[in-house]
């Protein structure tokens, strides 16, 4: 994530939760924040909701949070457990309120592969000029299913990606669709465009040789890269 982030032209900050704890760093320093995959808490006992929790009932750590959602200038992207952890804070995320929680997979299980989305019609800074693209995205996380029975309105949330299947059409069918979210939905945004939530790890494949096959030049950028141009672009 770092990499694709500096390859974009950004000074990426490796900031783990105990800087911000310890006051080593602080998020009024920072313009973006980035909360990225990898196996938080194990991947269980809700995994992003644990990161979650060590904020929410932080107080200074709460305020720090909810005073970054609320500048203007500010953006976040959380991928994977990252996506968990901003979905249950959500509350706290102006314009993320019907956003669900990210729990099990339909299939009980840990699920790893390459897998087709498509990129919907969003305000997603991140995904400025990307829709109806359809694309292969790395998925690793064993509990991605939307689950908006136990929060959010699905009526309300604004997707950002879903699962297709080999035809091109939005599926719950598995493996297709790995987590089994009605309508494969696998991503979400705000109204503003600014946070954004993906379960599948797009800085696992932006560049072409991470693809499982490619017919373009191996060694450049895969289309994901215009994540990272489309933010720094809008940074300025």
């Amino acid at each position: 994530m770092a990499y694709a982030f500096t390859e974009a032209g950004f000074d990426a900050v490796d900031v783990h939760m105990t800087d911000l704890q310890t006051g080593r760093h602080a998020l009024s320093g920072f313009i973006g924040v980035v909360a990225c995959g990898g196996f938080s808490y194990g991947d269980t006992l809700g995994a992003g909701i644990g990161w979650a929790r060590s904020i929410t009932f932080n107080p200074v750590l709460s305020r720090q949070f909810q005073d970054f959602f609320a500048r203007q200038d500010t953006f976040g992207l959380g991928v994977c457990n990252g996506c968990q952890m901003f979905a249950e804070l959500a509350d706290i995320i102006p314009g993320a309120q019907a956003w669900p929680r990210f729990t099990t997979n339909r299939s009980e299980r840990f699920e790893a592969r390459l897998s087709m989305v498509e990129v919907l019609e969003s305000p997603s800074l991140f995904l400025r000029g990307m829709a109806g693209a359809r694309l292969p995205i790395a998925v690793a996380h064993g509990e991605g299913f939307p689950n908006f029975a136990q929060r959010g309105d699905p009526g309300q949330a604004i997707g950002a990606l879903r699962f297709v299947d080999n035809h091109g059409q939005p599926t719950e069918r598995y493996p297709f669709n790995p987590n089994g979210g009605a309508g494969g939905l696998t991503g979400v945004t705000t109204a503003d465009g600014r946070f954004t939530a993906l379960m599948p790890h797009p800085e696992r494949v932006f560049r072409n040789v991470q693809m499982s096959w490619t017919s373009g030049d191996r060694g450049a950028s895969s289309p994901w890269m215009q994540i990272w141009h489309n933010a720094r672009k809008w940074v300025g």
